[in-house]
């Protein structure tokens, strides 16, 4: 099944972004302008992919009120 291209990011896109950052983030070894920007990216991917697993769930849920009738 395909998403609608105006749908933004899967939920595994975002998920793999964040891991990225926060990767970045652990080894603390760039300049601080790059860690606060990293840091914002995060805190700007996390919002996005719980915004899309709120998503994803209400999907699921109208889908199991939808079977059950």
């Amino acid at each position: 099944m395909s998403r609608p291209e105006t749908a933004g990011p899967a939920f595994e896109e975002l998920l793999a972004g964040l891991e990225q950052t926060i990767a970045q983030l652990a080894t603390g070894t760039a300049p601080l302008e790059e860690l606060v920007a990293a840091h914002q990216k995060a805190v700007r991917l996390l919002a996005e992919a719980t915004a899309r697993l709120d998503e994803l769930k209400t999907r699921a849920d109208q889908a199991a009120r939808s079977l059950a009738e």
